[in-house]
């Protein structure tokens, strides 16, 4: 089975395809991405901008013409903190959803966390014990923790790369007082959670994930891209205190020659590293072990886990032919699967 993922996210929207069936390995045959920027297109009255969701739809559209050429049978597509806290955003969808015949799944940051935390569950296998999975977006901090695959604790905090920088930094680089008053507005924000992470016990496996997390570890020498998946990578307190003295004092523009470090995410790099930083100091971390899977190889899990057909929608795009967009199906609405628990 061909699949899709459609993941509209604060900086970019990126199609995943997978060959894939239940009980397999996904096997990725395609990836390619739109850098929008769509959390920085957000107006001062809190709606995103028509210019903003005029990308959008063409972001889709494209996406789609790909997975229709591609041979996708079935194509997840959600949207997450930039569209999901847009004020305009129900008008946004129904806009995408009019001009595409794509009807996007507004995540929510919960489900975001219990997603990922389903691609990581996975991936190290039940071995790993009690996992702590954390991953910072450009808009929110995911957190999540358990020793199943539905995780006991699935939280989702507005401290993403993105939202940091635009929110706390006004130099670029950041200036001494803005990194310092950062650092401290960080570790107050942190401090309900880390009491929540304590009430469930030390985890057995401290495990990040997502672009900034790999980002972060690329510059601290973990293996590149090239060395696979399955290589071994980690990030330690100690050489992410290090890279911050260091990146800290570098331009956005400077940032975006370091290897790991993509163009469009360069501006976000500083703000990454500190919330990281934070994040490890307040829950106690030395080490946390980097996982290649993420949001998008959870949503593709969950809905080979429901491969009997009773979460088929089928709809028939433009060219004529039927594929299935379940944006809007049981495959995504984690919500009500842990309310019926």
């Amino acid at each position: 089975m061909r699949l899709g993922v459609l993941d509209v996210g604060s900086n970019t929207v990126h199609l995943l395809v997978v060959d894939a069936h239940r009980g397999a390995h996904p096997t990725p045959m395609h990836s390619e991405k739109a850098v929008l920027r769509l959390a920085e297109q957000i107006t001062k009255t809190g709606e995103l901008s028509k210019a903003g969701a005029d990308d959008l739809v063409n972001a889709v559209e494209s996406a789609k013409a790909a997975a229709v050429r591609l041979g996708c049978e079935d194509v997840m597509a959600f949207a997450t903190s930039a569209v999901r806290e847009a004020k305009n955003s129900a008008k946004v969808l129904a806009k995408v959803a009019e001009q595409t015949g794509v009807e996007l799944k507004v995540l929510s940051g919960a489900d975001e966390s219990r997603l990922t935390f389903l691609a990581v569950r996975r991936w190290f296998g039940w071995s790993a014990g009690k996992l702590l999975v954390l991953d910072i977006g450009g808009g929110s901090l995911e957190v999540a923790m358990g020793m199943d695959e539905e995780p006991e604790l699935a939280v989702s905090l507005p401290l993403g790369a993105g939202r940091t920088t635009r929110t706390r930094f006004r130099h670029d680089p950041p200036s001494r007082s803005e990194l310092i008053d950062t650092t401290t507005w960080l570790d107050d924000q942190l401090g309900e959670l880390a009491a929540k992470v304590t009430k469930l016990g030390t985890p057995d496996r401290v495990v990040a994930t997502s672009k900034t997390f790999r980002s972060l570890a690329r510059l601290t020498g973990a293996a590149p891209s090239a060395a696979g998946p399955r290589a071994k990578r980690v990030l330690t307190d100690t050489a992410l205190r290090q890279l911050i003295a260091f990146i800290s004092r570098m331009s956005a523009h400077d940032l975006a020659y370091l290897e790991g470090v993509s163009s469009s995410r360069s501006h976000q790099l500083v703000a990454g590293a500190l919330v990281a930083q934070a994040t490890m100091k307040a829950l106690s971390l030395s080490e946390l072990e980097i996982c290649p899977w993420a949001l998008r190889e959870g949503v593709i899990l969950r809905r080979l886990d429901l491969a009997n057909g009773a979460d088929e929608t089928s709809n028939t795009d433009r060219g004529g032919s039927s594929r299935k967009w379940t944006g809007g199906s049981s495959a995504l609405d984690l919500d009500s699967q842990t309310r019926a628990r």
